[in-house]
């Protein structure tokens, strides 16, 4: 599997939108609970942050947990699958298909998919990353995430599989609920949120594999994951960099391209091939990492501002307000008050 850094934008597939309204819930209900434009539904991409407050939206709109996870992981047709998941669909078999979707869900930032094969067990994992921390998640995403994996092996064996355990990190509504889809324990206030299958299953058929059509998606998405990997390489590897250097000070551009091999005038090319600066991705990555510090409240302000590379926390204010158009403390508390359970 290849490691590509997500830029901070995430496609949401007309279906969820779709599947969205057969339970009742509109686009713009959502919209309007997560306090974004009622336009949201027609973007192209939306960001880490908007992502996040829809699903954190449809949790407050949905009522009972684990039961509107299950609804929605169910009520989502397989004709309105993006082609990424269209691909595991109709894979060779279970474990060719979660394998290909660990490799497309680099195509859908910031989630990650990690596979562990131990013995009679598979362990998948499901992380999110976001301004170079790890972040815990809506519990609703979470939970329609893992039940989706295992609604893929059952749509493409045609089989009511079981899994083995599934483990939350935190509580997830009615875990009987849950136990009766999953068709096995639910552990909660567990160190990851995974999903655990019988190895066994792993090599059941498909009986919607479509040789055929994996020969058209296949290429075609590898070739969109190779672009994506060339187009974001420079820039993000740069805003990476920047981010780990911010707390010992302001980077600049000679000391980064030091780092990373090149000429002070080959980078600000490769940058402005990519259509962007250096200016620009340190103000990216104050940006998103000022987000990901607000939303840990050990951090007071004044830490926050020195941790982005701001001698004083009015330079900060007015880089925020900017941003955001709000203060970082009022930022802070509506966002709180937002994942208050």
């Amino acid at each position: 599997m290849m490691n590509l850094i997500p830029a901070d934008q995430i496609k949401i597939p007309q279906g969820l939108w779709e599947g969205l309204g057969r339970l009742g819930i509109s686009a713009d209900e959502v919209a309007r609970q997560a306090r974004l434009p009622l336009t949201i539904m027609s973007e192209p991409a939306v960001t880490t942050t908007q992502y996040f407050a829809i699903w954190q939206a449809y949790f407050d709109l949905a009522g009972e947990t684990a039961a509107a996870i299950i609804e929605l992981a169910t009520a989502y047709e397989t004709a309105q699958y993006p082609p990424s998941l269209l691909a595991t669909y109709h894979a060779r078999n279970y474990h060719d298909a979660l394998h290909r979707m660990t490799q497309y869900k680099q195509l859908c930032p910031p989630e990650n998919l990690r596979i562990t094969e131990d013995g009679e067990l598979c362990a998948i994992e499901l992380e999110w990353f976001y301004g170079g921390r790890e972040l815990a998640g809506p519990p609703m995403l979470i939970g329609l995430t893992l039940a989706c994996l295992l609604e893929l092996g059952r749509r493409g064996t045609a089989t009511n599989l079981s899994a083995y355990r599934v483990e939350f990190t935190q509580p997830m509504g009615d875990s009987r609920t849950l136990e009766a889809y999953f068709g096995c324990p639910i552990c909660t206030n567990a160190t990851g949120n995974r999903l655990i299958l019988h190895r066994s299953d792993l090599d059941r058929p498909f009986v919607s594999y479509n040789e055929e059509l994996l020969e058209i998606l296949t290429p075609a998405l590898d070739r969109t994951i190779y672009e994506h990997d060339n187009v974001h390489f420079i820039a993000e590897k740069v805003k990476s960099i920047i981010k780990l250097r911010l707390a010992d000070g302001c980077p600049d551009i000679g000391g980064t391209a030091h780092e990373l091999g090149i000429s002070d005038r080959t980078l600000q090319r490769r940058l402005a091939e990519e259509h962007t600066s250096f200016k620009q991705l340190l103000t990216q990555a104050r940006h998103e990492l000022a987000l990901a510090y607000l939303a840990d409240p050990s951090l007071d302000i004044k830490q926050i501002a020195s941790l982005i590379g701001y001698e004083d926390q009015n330079s900060f204010y007015r880089a925020f307000r900017i941003w955001e158009g709000d203060t970082p403390a009022h930022w802070r508390l509506m966002q709180l008050g937002k994942t208050a359970f």
